[in-house]
């Protein structure tokens, strides 16, 4: 790196290390997949063990966020990369801060470990003691990744200050990896879910370490492995306490509204999914319980459904968005309203095609992530319901993310914490009185719902707001988009809808016999959906097709071709 070049900024460029960031995440959301679906070979995905599991594995992540992912990602990071311009390129500020998180999260992990049960307990809805048991068994080996997971932040943000930016990114394929390698040992030696067995009664301590010390292992290494580029940095890195120019009093308005957003998003999820799980306990006492979905199967239904917008509208947002902040603080207000407007429309091509997609498709997509065993296509419907819930408020998720990220380029992040302090209580009544009202085994499908509703809502009072203090963006253009997207992607669903028609995914056909015979149909309904959905732009002449592939095709001659 040249002396003039920033220690913040990559020596490769900008584009290169964006380039090698997304191809991380890429890679580790398709092993997140495989993840997902071994676990559910293993161990079902409307069963008890599953939701169990899921309960204890998915903690320690929120708390995670609860306690100090805010704290990481909204506070220090522009003290860390303020501190890599100092004379001695940080090491005192990393020296200081690595100690504080070492010292906080170890003792912050051995307390919530110690205390296992009653948080188990706290997070979950009508679970009987043998259920609070098996969940606190599960607990004890998860609740230590809190220490790893804030340990892989700070150290990952560290690295990003000095422009490594690879490793953080590429870290979470070793962790799932490891977790996919323990899952296969697991049905190895166990074998595959089966539902002619008791699970639960004929589980044991072994099975409990494999799933669980696997998971955590995984997420151990997933911050060890971090340790070693920190190593290279040259910073002369001590044991050293003290709080003292760590920024933790110079936050400002916005760090702090930006982490009251954070924190009450994520507890909002604990209490909604706490009463998910109370489909786990409800499905024990059912004699149909098999297509009674809970937490694993809310969770797998949403890790397929955000693949899309993860993928697409994250990046292109991602692009926008300095462009968008610089306009905004330079009072180019005619040219935000056009970023508003273009990635707005630029949104609608891939998210009304898999919105689409996920709609005719749901049945054999959640057949493919049910398992293997005798009542898998009772579970894959149970999974598909939930996807199609989540699939019509696709849309508006990705609305409503883009809208916020325009009050965080204006540098206002008070207004987006205002409607989520305001909307969570909402939600939260809605969701306890259905649970007050309704049996249990309806809140999977209640609090997804609300869930798709929330992102209604949030658009339009973003919307709203944005028109008001900025003037209109030309919503008519953006409606029109999403009109003539919509109507190649219909066209693709029909087209798709008779494909799966002829193999039998819309009653009990051959898409819903086996995991390889609900791939296949996914594959070919894929295809055809594909195929149908250019076709159809390019005769209704959608013009955001053009604007949605340009990026691409300068990186792939091909997809320039097929713009044209």
């Amino acid at each position: 790196m040249s002396q003039n070049t920033p220690s913040h900024v990559p020596k490769e460029g900008m584009a290169a290390a964006s380039a090698l960031m997304a191809a991380g995440t890429m890679v580790s959301r398709l092993l997140g997949f495989v993840r997902s679906f071994l676990l559910i070979i293993a161990i079902g995905s409307t069963t008890l063990m599953g939701d169990v599991f899921e309960k204890a594995n998915s903690i320690p992540n929120v708390i995670y966020v609860l306690l100090a992912g805010g704290m990481f990602n909204v506070v220090l990071v522009p003290q860390l990369i303020k501190a890599a311009k100092a004379p001695d390129r940080g090491s005192d500020y990393t020296s200081r801060l690595l100690t504080l998180t070492v010292t906080i999260l170890a003792a912050t992990a051995l307390v919530i470990t110690l205390a296992a049960y009653p948080i188990i307990k706290a997070l979950t809805y009508d679970w009987t003691e043998p259920m609070l048991a098996l969940g606190t068994a599960f607990a004890i080996w998860t609740l230590p990744q809190i220490f790893f997971y804030g340990l892989y932040a700070v150290v990952g943000q560290v690295l990003n200050a000095n422009a490594k930016f690879g490793w953080y990114m590429w870290a979470p394929v070793l962790n799932n990896i490891i977790a996919i390698g323990f899952i296969i040992t697991f049905i190895v030696l166990f074998g595959s879910y089966s539902a002619e067995a008791d699970q639960a009664a004929e589980w044991t301590t072994t099975q409990t370490v494999l799933l669980a010390g696997g998971h955590t292992l995984g997420v151990i290494a997933q911050a060890l492995l971090l340790l070693w580029p920190l190593s290279k940095l040259g910073l002369k890195l001590r044991p050293k306490f003290g709080v003292r120019g760590l920024g933790l009093g110079t936050t400002g308005k916005v760090a702090l509204y930006t982490l009251i957003t954070m924190l009450a998003g994520n507890f909002s999820i604990l209490l909604h999914m706490r009463l998910v799980s109370g489909a786990t306990a409800a499905r024990e006492t059912m004699p149909d319980g098999a297509h009674v979905p809970g937490e694993l199967a809310a969770n797998t239904a949403e890790l397929i459904v955000i693949l899309p917008h993860s993928v697409f509208v994250l990046s292109i947002a991602t692009v926008l968005f300095n462009q968008l902040a610089d306009s905004m603080q330079a009072h180019r207000l005619n040219t935000a309203r056009e970023l508003i407007n273009r990635g707005m429309r630029i949104f609608a091509i891939p998210i009304m095609f898999f919105t689409v997609l996920f709609v005719v498709m749901a049945g054999p997509i959640g057949r493919l992530f049910a398992g293997s065993h005798a009542e898998s296509a009772l579970a894959g419907a149970a999974i598909g319901q939930l996807l199609l819930i989540y699939a019509v408020g696709l849309p508006f998720r990705s609305t409503q993310f883009y809208l916020m990220r325009v009050f965080y380029a204006a540098e206002d992040a008070k207004t987006p914490m205002l409607v989520t302090v305001a909307l969570v209580p909402i939600g939260l009544a809605i969701t306890h009185i259905c649970a007050w009202l309704l049996p249990h085994h309806y809140m999977p499908y209640i609090v997804v719902g609300l869930f798709s509703s929330l992102n209604l809502a949030r658009t339009w009072i973003f919307h709203r707001i944005i028109v008001r203090r900025w003037g209109h963006y030309g919503l008519g253009s953006v409606l029109g988009a999403y009109v003539s997207s919509g109507f190649a992607a219909v066209a693709s669903g029909l087209a798709g809808g008779g494909v799966l028609l002829l193999l039998g995914g819309f009653t009990s056909g051959f898409a819903w016999n086996s995991l390889f015979t609900a791939a296949v149909s996914c594959t070919l309904v894929g295809l055809v959906m594909g195929a149908v959905y250019v076709v159809g732009l390019r005769l209704l002449n959608v013009r955001e097709f053009n604007e949605f592939l340009e990026p691409l095709s300068r990186r792939i001659p091909a997809l320039g071709k097929l713009a044209r």
